[in-house]
This record gives C-alpha cells, structure tokens and sequence, in this order.
C-alpha cells in the first residue's frame, strides 16, 4: 500500500473509535452499522467497476444469497453462523462463477441489463419459493454472531465487528488491486483489446473480479441478517443493486476509497435530511417529506456535475489546493521577513 492509504486506514480506524462516543445514539449507531454493510458491499463492486470497467446491477442479488443462506442453514439446519456465512459465500461465489462466465462476454448496457435481470430473478425466487424462503414472510429468529466467547448481541459490540469488517476488506481489496492481477484489471479497464494483445486472459480476469465482489457483497448480506434477526426479500430488491451502483460512481470509480466515501455519504444523507427538516420546523419553516427526493436528487446531481470523477477526487483535489495555498503564504510571509 501507497503511503496514502495507509494515512486513510488510520483515519478510518480513528473515526471508527471515536463515532460511537461522538454520537451516544444506539439509534444512529445502528445507523452506522448499515452504512458498514453498505461499504462491505460496494468495496467488491468497486473491484468488479472501477478497476475491471465491468457494470453490475445485480449485487443485490448476491447481498439476498449471503443473507438467505446464512438465515435458513442457522434456523433450519442448525449449522453455526460462521459456518453459514462461509456457505453462503462459496454459494454466491459459486453462481457468480456460472453467472458470469457467460454475462460478462456481454459489454456496456447490454451488460448491465444482464445483471439486472439476475438481481430480478433472485428477488422473484426470495418472493415466490414460500416453502424456502419463507416468501414476504420472511425468516424469523436468525441468531447473533458470538466471536471469542462474546456474543455480539448490543449493537455496540457489532457497530466495532462490522467496521472491523470493512477495514479487513479494504486491506484485502488494497492487495488485490496492488497486485499482478489488479494491473492486469486496470489494464482492461483502459481498453480491453489492448490488455488481450498484451496477452492478459482479460476473460478469466473479468470472472475471479466478479466471484470476488460476489464474495464481498455476500458476506455483507450475512452481517446484515445476524444484526437484523429477520429478513425479507424488501431489502433486497433492483433497486438496491442500483443504490450500490450509485453508492461507488458517487463517491468515484476509480480508487477504493471512493466506495467508501460514496457509501457513507447515502447511507446517512436520508438521516441528515430528516435532521435538517427536524431543525426547519422549528424555526418555522415548512418541510414537507416530499422535499426528501427533490433534495436528494440535486445533492447527488451537484456531485455528478462539478466532481464527475466522484466525491474523494474532489476531496483530495480539495485538500492539495489548501495545502498549495498554505504553503503559499508561509513563503510570502519568509519573503517579507527577509
């Protein structure tokens, strides 16, 4: 890892120790759990689009297999968390493998709506397989993860184990992209034809990208059913494979800590909406819950229009001009001292 990262993995875990005492909320504590569901998964989708260029409406999908499958194999079979967790990855690593050997042969929206026709097929299967799934129903009574003897049954205990999470993902998804095969990614992302002349099997680059984001996005939907204890297939539906899609282009494609920054901004923007209506009203100003989209649309279409290479590019483009401009004046100042 570039010095960087190193500098934002300690600004992540400092931010991460301090929240929950800043805050001294459960209710937006748990707030900020989802929001560390949300980065887990757009982690791997920002492998899978801002480094393969390959788009993906369909993560969504394999959010609901990670959370399915750690519910049913918990409270049907018995098995252990942990061990349904490890199952529902392999199982959505699995159908990644199968699913994408043929969808990513396909490029541009023909490949979008491939995978959004997958996320569509899995949301219909949670609906209608009654007899698995439980349909709208849902699974009840999915247990809590115990780690080390502790049962992570307060929701600061899994506010720390969910964030541990993400910290561990980005340091594995900063291996990958620092690696051969993440130079062989971006070499696909800047022109496919040019990476297969270079002799780079772009084919089998493409499929281990996807399993792997399909791995991230699993685990994230395992999390979320231990927290929860319930689930359904609401969650789970197109149009939150098309929030973590927004999530990532937000935030900005092309570096991992973009997913990062894109996930927490929509994760609690709705939060920081309600917070703003809340104050409106009291000093007398209508805000009627309507504005909610209005507002959310302009904030999003501001970002996309004077920061199109997303949120942390701006940020750090942002703090290199302060810096500029400081260093500016400390030289002005020894110029006139002198």
């Amino acid at each position: 890892m570039v010095v960087r990262d190193i500098i934002g993995f300690c600004i992540l875990i400092a931010l991460v120790l301090v929240m929950p005492h800043a805050v001294g909320n459960d209710y937006y504590i748990g707030v900020l759990i989802f929001a560390a569901f949300n980065c887990l998964a757009c982690i791997g989708l920002s492998l899978l689009m801002g480094y393969a260029g390959q788009i993906s409406l369909g993560h969504g999908a394999f959010i609901a297999i990670g959370a399915y499958a750690s519910g049913l194999l918990t409270t049907k079979l018995g098995w252990s968390p942990w061990t349904a967790m490890a199952a529902g990855a392999f199982a959505a690593m699995g159908i990644a493998f199968i699913v994408g050997i043929p969808t990513l042969r396909l490029k541009g929206h023909y490949l979008a709506m491939a995978t959004l026709g997958f996320a569509s097929i899995i949301h219909i299967v949670a609906v209608a397989a009654t007899n698995l799934t439980g349909g709208p129903a849902g699974v009840l009574n999915i247990p809590r993860l115990s780690l080390f003897g502790y049962r992570l049954d307060s929701d600061i205990r899994f506010y720390y184990f969910a964030w541990a999470a993400v910290v561990i993902g980005l340091y594995l998804a900063f291996n990958l992209i620092h690696s051969r095969v993440g130079r062989g990614l971006r070499a696909i992302h800047g022109s496919e034809d040019a990476a297969g002349a270079a002799g780079i099997n772009t084919a089998a680059y493409k499929v281990q990208v996807f399993v792997v984001s399909a791995a991230y996005a699993s685990v994230s939907g395992s999390l979320y059913a231990y927290y929860v204890n319930y689930i359904d297939p609401g969650p789970f539906d197109v149009m939150h494979s098309v929030l973590l899609v927004t999530m990532v282009a937000v935030g900005g494609l092309h570096h991992i800590w973009g997913a990062v920054v894109g996930a927490l901004l929509l994760s609690l923007l709705p939060e920081m909406l309600s917070f703003t209506a809340g104050y409106l009203q009291v000093i007398g100003i209508q805000y009627r819950p309507d504005y909610d989209i209005l507002v959310y649309g302009g904030i999003l279409l501001v970002i996309m229009l004077f920061l199109p290479e997303g949120l942390f590019a701006g940020m750090i483009a942002g703090g290199k001009s302060v810096w500029n401009l400081v260093k500016r004046v400390i030289r002005g100042k020894q110029v006139v001292r002198e």
